[in-house]
């Protein structure tokens, strides 16, 4: 292979693929629905340690596959602070234990146990080390916010919301 066909099969493989269109822009079109969730994840994260609800978002939109919104949380989490070590074992949490708290891990067992229902409930041991950790104020807060950030997902999912186009704290 001469130099320039190197170069020119290079650059082809550093070519990114076209972005997706979104399928609908869900705000817009139900404005009320967008703005009572605004409001409703307003009120879930009262109360909510602000790293905890960065983890539990993110990881909820790692279950859900939910790239715009592991776009806009991954984002959020750096600007305030979070390790980009720590996002990045997040999906593997269980073998990288030693990067987060017992609080962390808690809640993130909790927000899988919440996003994946596949049982039909949360099982109790899931439940009773949150429980353990959490007053009861707290832990109907972080059970409000897992619920919203997967019911967020679902729009972002149904609607193929396109990720890369998030400055962090726009939605703050």
């Amino acid at each position: 292979m001469t130099t320039n066909e190197n170069t020119a099969a290079t650059e082809q493989n550093t070519e990114y693929l076209h972005e997706h269109t979104p399928r609908l822009d869900w705000h817009q079109l139900a404005p009320d629905v967008f703005k009572a969730m605004v409001r409703l994840d307003a009120a879930a994260r009262k109360g909510v340690d602000p790293v905890i609800l960065e983890l539990v978002k993110i990881r909820a939109s790692q279950i859900n596959h939910c790239a715009l919104c592991l776009d806009m949380h991954s984002k959020d989490a750096l600007a305030a602070g979070e390790s980009v070590e720590r996002i990045i074992q997040l999906s593997a949490w269980e073998e990288s234990r030693h990067f987060y708290t017992a609080r962390e891990i808690a809640a993130i067992e909790l927000t899988e146990a919440i996003t994946v229902l596949t049982d039909g409930f949360v099982p109790d041991e899931v439940y009773e080390r949150a429980a353990a950790l959490f007053k009861e104020e707290e832990l109907t807060q972080l059970i409000a916010a897992i619920t919203v950030i997967n019911a967020w997902n679902r729009f972002g999912v149904a609607t193929r919301q396109a990720p890369g186009h998030y400055t962090a704290g726009d939605h703050k």
